[in-house]
């Protein structure tokens, strides 16, 4: 299925061309980057039973295959040290010329949004016009940035962004590519002086589960139901589009039968410019999030409604309602009783068109129909792009609407998933997005993701091992996986205690600790507290590629991790904690330690005492005279400041095994 999956791609984009030249798939183009020192597999596809030669100018050899029946074809280039450019030439009695490809270091870069963060896009780093500038001073970095794409059954063909394929690192490639992955390549290229290959494949806000293999997923008994449940899912996209519609037809449907605004046929009661009954409903300013305008966690449907005056010139014309892209998440919007639009999804603009029969002059009524159906709800787009347009002359929304919530979330079945667009399938982006990768050959990988399994950290010391695994199989060798641990976010620690975002970092550091070339890069100490999406990302490349130069490249005497917990000591009424890398013990700050707990065998965690000792730290309190275990930074945004001499935060840990917040928390979609 895999092959012919690319064959029949593949020879689309064959019949297409006049030349008839043989066909390489997006990871073989033009400014390229080969793996240095390796047996570099290439593939593709020509005429069935030609011999294919493929000629390198680094050492002026020549490989011969020959196209299978379908006309596949795979053989391997053996790889010089690093330099270029050379060219690549592939032959089937059409030739095919790579241009400027280099030999170097590959790597792959992979997770959630933190990841896929860019320079200067929807997330924007520190100095980032200058990042962005200094980005054409490096021509020898290249970049491949895979597209988002889903599906059920692993793929072989790769879909790309940046122009479809490897793209010269400069101020405009390097805009909306994975800053952490730019910031570590640019850092690997400074000190290794090799050119670097960098393949971003990355999906904000997902989980861990479908970036893994089904083969992988069925060893753990978790998933069955989850697999199952993928197995039925149809591989045709449009077919997978059909149902969901139809699912998500059915759904908003029961919504409006439960629902006082509607009648029994489903029409509109209270979209009526008659209707007087929201003479006593409450007001909100929009734009607003509903849950900071008196609706606190509220998911489900709210009616919303507002009086307008249409100028006399306006009448019988047609006039442009726009409500921005943050509606959130389903619409239907009415004017004067009479529907004008519906989107089914946050973050898509909403532009509709009041036909020019339905315009009066005089009062008019906007009236719509919002169904949340998790996290933040309500019309929350930009004053500016909340108005009312005719002819150029606006009338803003913004300001003082009445609303109504009606049916909440819990009281129907959850909003149906489409099973073509969302992430969070099982399995669903591995098939898409990294098994196309499966073969080209890489350095390493460097991984960024765990936010959305905060509430399953126990489940995630199992699951990154065993995608880890399941990656490395896959390619046949065990390259280096450099592991980013979740940094501090939300509210500031003010107790201590459990915490399941400290879970999820325990689980990564057990992954880097006991996983084979495997590391972690600390960010404790540089996320902000408001915002998910940390700007500091030059600082998280440099901590990511100090384990890479140290631990792949062999630097002797790098520095490349904070202190590490290794073991403790009771003595008396203290606890003497050892540490891995503790060189230089020291405070950020210069003042006392901070973050430390510590209880007795009643389970009561109390702020501690610290002091550095040489290469340890002794904690106690005066409250815990028999103490038996201590914690470091363990919380969301934890108040902490142990360091070594080279300035790298202490990773977080614990000295118990006390079953912690997320200990009976499963995969459940």
């Amino acid at each position: 299925m895999k092959l012919r999956s690319l064959f029949l791609i593949l020879s689309a984009a064959a019949a297409l061309t006049s030349e008839g030249r043989p066909q390489l798939p997006p990871l073989f183009t033009d400014n390229m980057v080969f793996q240095q020192q390796a047996d570099a597999p290439i593939w593709g596809l020509a005429k069935p039973g030609k011999k294919v030669t493929v000629s390198t100018s680094w050492n002026n050899s020549t490989v011969i295959t020959t196209a299978d029946a379908e006309g596949r074809w795979r053989t391997s280039l053996r790889t010089p040290e690093a330099g270029g450019p050379y060219t690549v030439t592939v032959n089937d009695g059409q030739r095919l010329v790579l241009r400027n490809v280099m030999v170097g270091e590959v790597w792959l870069c992979s997770g959630q949004s933190n990841m896929e963060m860019p320079i200067d896009g929807w997330g924007r780093v520190l100095n980032y016009e200058q990042e962005k500038q200094e980005a054409n001073q490096y021509p020898d970095i290249r970049l491949l940035q895979v597209s988002r794409q889903t599906s059920p059954k692993p793929l072989t063909d790769l879909q790309t962004n940046l122009g479809g394929g490897w793209q010269v690192c400069s101020a405009q490639s390097v805009k909306e590519f994975s800053a952490t992955a730019y910031f570590f390549g640019r850092n690997i290229h400074q000190t290794q002086h090799v050119a670097v290959g960098l393949i971003d494949a990355s999906w904000g806000g997902t989980f861990i589960e479908p970036w893994t293999s089904s083969e992988a997923l069925r060893l753990h008994p978790d998933m069955q139901e989850a697999l199952d449940a993928l197995s039925l899912v149809p591989v045709d996209k449009s077919e997978r589009e059909r149902l969901y519609a139809d699912r998500l037809t059915a759904w908003k449907q029961r919504v409006m039968s439960l629902d006082p605004g509607f009648d029994d046929a489903l029409q509109p009661l209270w979209a009526a410019a008659t209707f007087d009954g929201d003479a006593a409903w409450p007001t909100m300013t929009i734009p607003v999030e509903w849950e900071k305008a008196g609706l606190d966690n509220y998911d489900g449907a709210v009616w919303l409604r507002r009086t307008v005056d249409l100028p006399a010139s306006w009448a019988g014309r047609s006039v442009t309602l726009s409500l921005g892209p943050l509606v959130d998440d389903i619409d239907h919007t009415y004017f004067n009783g009479e529907l004008v639009g519906q989107t089914d999804a946050y973050g898509q603009q909403r532009l509709y068109t009041i036909p020019a029969r339905q315009v009066k002059g005089g009062r008019a009524v906007i009236a719509l129909h919002i169904v949340d159906t998790g996290g933040g709800g309500g019309l929350y787009s930009a004053a500016d792009q909340l108005y009312l347009e005719c002819r150029g002359e606006r009338i803003a929304l913004g300001g003082p609407w009445r609303y109504q919530p009606t049916v909440a979330l819990a009281q129907v079945q959850p909003v149906p998933v489409n099973d073509s667009s969302t992430p969070n399938l099982v399995s669903v982006l591995f098939n898409a997005m990294i098994n196309p990768l499966v073969g080209f050959a890489i350095r390493g990988a460097i991984w960024y993701q765990g936010c959305n399994n905060e509430h399953k950290g126990y489940q995630y010391r199992e699951l990154l091992p065993l995608m880890i695994r399941d990656w490395r199989a896959r390619w046949g060798y065990d390259f280096p996986f450099y592991i980013v641990q979740l940094a501090n976010y939300k509210q500031l620690q003010t107790e201590p205690g459990d915490d399941e975002w400290a879970e999820v970092r325990e689980a990564q550091a057990m992954a880097a600790q006991h996983v084979e070339k495997s590391g972690l890069a600390c960010l404790i100490d540089i996320g902000e507290a408001n915002d998910i999406h940390p700007r500091n990302k030059q600082e998280v490349g440099r901590r990511l590629a100090l384990i890479a130069r140290a631990n792949t490249y062999g630097e002797q005497g790098l520095e490349f991790s904070g202190p590490v917990y290794h073991g403790y000591q009771i003595e008396g009424d203290k606890i003497r904690i050892f540490f891995h890398h503790a060189d230089g013990l020291r405070t950020a700050d210069g003042g006392p330690l901070k973050g430390f707990a510590i209880a007795g065998s009643d389970h009561r965690w109390h702020w501690a005492e610290a002091r550095i000792d040489g290469h340890s730290v002794v904690v106690s309190s005066p409250d815990v005279p028999a103490p038996v275990a201590v914690r470091y930074a363990w919380h969301v945004n934890p108040l902490c400041n142990l360091q070594n001499a080279d300035a790298l935060p202490c990773v977080p840990f614990r000295t118990d095994d006390w079953p912690g917040l997320s200990i009976n928390n499963h995969w459940a979609n």
